[in-house]
């Protein structure tokens, strides 16, 4: 029996930005449309052009490689032809492959809001639905309010469904805007709107204002939609969205859905969801939530007792999916049974392959483990983790050493009497017995330092001509006098790959400049620069 598709529509870029403290820069957004792209998603939504200068950037280019990139804004206002609203035309001459408009569907809200008639509502959703498929891009309509609407007035949320399915929309999606709607009444109404338009136009927006975001989505798509949307690790306004990371392996693992359901998601890009979560709470500087669905760092452990000499003899019994399914580990705490299989994968990521009853792959497990219990975090720092393993493994080259730097910040008036502050730093480096001294100034004495490392290396210089460095984040670990710095640096080169190296230490800049070094290494790791030899592993 064939299955039907279920498409997952990610807008972690656009309604998760609208989550209080978190500010995506350009960087940020292409960085985080890669993290997005990998797990599988169909959709990405990257924000809303001609709104704010960074969205406006962000389509001015593709931005996905297989995922349908998508831009979202309002439908066009009443007064104006579709031609001349800058709104609906910024969307349209984007370099977006869908446009999704948000339209009013609660009777109340086009009155009070908009302060027009149902009439015109309707007329605005037909003629930018229209405008949209004939610029050549799929047209989706978020139904706002669609949930409240239709438990005031049926037929007008209904005749909003209908008319964007009628002027061409290839989705209809019923938006629980305010978070506020039961999983019973979700079932219900997506039941009735069903008569209009057939599940295979329909999907969902649920927020989590009840805590009932993914149960809604999963309400909803047991009624009959056939689109989800939702955000990485459910951020979003208010109490969030509904979170893609909880709900994309109960969809693909759960056979109430699987049976007849299927996704873009396989089982290798269901694997990487652990390592996709914890990397996005890394670019927003934030500490994983450990009791976070199957992809906490509690959510396969137990603690010494009964389920824990129960779990010994039988996993399956106090496990509800395989933990490796999703890239998590089990964490049975009398003993340390953890992550063999996940190491071995993160090491064939980097070319590196070890059988699983090499020694030295347990010896690779503890330093990790002991890094990781001094504040390092490998999940968003594949780079470090590279450069890691190969120093365990002996296979790491010395291509320069750091004898010593210095960074100073000096704050003094200029010739013109105006008060300017002055970052420098000095770096003395060490290749193939070559002392190599190199001085810069910078922006600050990150990026001070960062310029003074890669100034002059030597025979290595060509190497890393390319490389730049795209962002640092900083978080502090612990409170207090004692506090330890982490460290998270961003880097590029020519090919357009991106990379995030580590740092931890009580200082910032020893912090920062642990990040850098480590950069520097995976860079000419990478480019396959070596001194004398090849880099094997025996």
């Amino acid at each position: 029996m064939s299955k039907e598709r279920l498409y997952i529509f990610d807008t972690t870029l656009r309604d998760g930005a609208q989550t209080a403290g978190i500010e995506f820069s350009l960087e940020d957004k292409i960085s985080i449309a890669g993290l997005i792209e990998g797990l599988g998603v169909d959709y990405i939504e990257g924000g809303y052009p001609g709104a704010n200068p960074v969205d406006t950037e962000f389509f001015e280019q593709k931005r996905t490689r297989r995922a349908t990139f998508t831009a979202f804004g309002m439908t066009k206002r009443t007064g104006r032809s579709v031609e001349n609203d800058p709104g609906v035309q910024a969307i349209i001459q984007s370099k977006a492959d869908a446009t999704c408009f948000v339209a009013k569907a609660w009777d109340q809200q086009v009155k009070v809001a908009l302060e027009i008639s149902l009439e015109e509502n309707l007329d605005n959703l037909r003629e930018t639905v229209a405008a949209a498929v004939a610029a050549g891009k799929e047209a989706l309509i978020d139904c706002e309010h669609f949930f409240d609407g239709f438990k005031a007035n049926p037929d007008y949320a209904l005749s909003c469904v209908k008319t964007a399915l009628d002027a061409g929309a290839r989705w209809i999606v019923l938006c629980d805007t305010n978070g506020g709607t039961m999983p019973s009444e979700i079932r219900a109404i997506v039941s009735s709107v069903l008569a209009v338009a057939p599940g295979s136009r329909l999907g969902i927006h649920a927020h989590d204002d009840t805590g009932q975001a993914v149960a809604n989505t999963l309400a909803a798509v047991e009624a009959g939609v056939r689109q989800i949307q939702g955000t990485l690790n459910g951020i979003g306004e208010r109490c969030g969205n509904a979170n893609l990371i909880t709900l994309i392996p109960t969809l693909v693992l759960k056979p109430v859905f699987s049976d007849h359901l299927e996704t873009g998601i396989d089982a290798d890009r269901l694997s990487r969801l652990t390592k996709i979560s914890r990397a996005f709470e890394d670019r927003l500087n934030r500490a994983p939530v450990k009791q976070a669905p199957y992809v906490g760092a509690s959510a396969f452990a137990t603690k010494a007792g009964i389920h824990a000499s129960a779990l010994l003899k039988d996993f399956s019994s106090y496990e509800h999916v395989p933990p490796e399914s999703v890239g998590n580990e089990r964490s049975i705490m009398v003993s340390q049974q953890a992550g063999k299989s996940n190491l071995i994968t993160a090491l064939a990521r980097h070319g590196i392959t070890l059988a699983k009853d090499d020694p030295r792959l347990e010896r690779i497990l503890a330093t990790v483990k002991e890094r990781e219990a001094r504040g390092y975090s490998y999940d968003g720092a594949d780079a470090s983790f590279a450069v890691l393993a190969h120093e365990v493994l002996g296979t790491l080259p010395s291509y320069f050493t750091v004898e010593n730097y210095r960074t100073s910040v000096e704050r003094r008036h200029n010739a013109q009497g105006e008060e300017i502050t002055v970052t420098e730093a000095v770096v003395k480096i060490r290749v193939d017995g070559e002392l190599l001294m190199s001085v810069a100034e910078g922006n600050g004495p990150v990026n001070a330092l960062d310029l003074a490392m890669r100034k002059d290396l030597g025979k290595y210089s060509t190497r890393i001509e390319d490389l730049e460095l795209v962002d640092f984040k900083v978080r502090i670990l612990d409170g207090g006098t004692g506090a330890v710095t982490r460290v998270l640096v961003e880097s590029r080169d020519g090919t357009g790959e991106r990379w995030y190296t580590i740092g931890v230490s009580a200082n910032i800049i020893d912090a920062s400049f642990e990040a850098l070094y480590e950069s520097i290494t995976y860079k000419l790791l990478k480019t396959g620069a070596t001194q004398d030899s090849t880099v094997e592993v025996a």
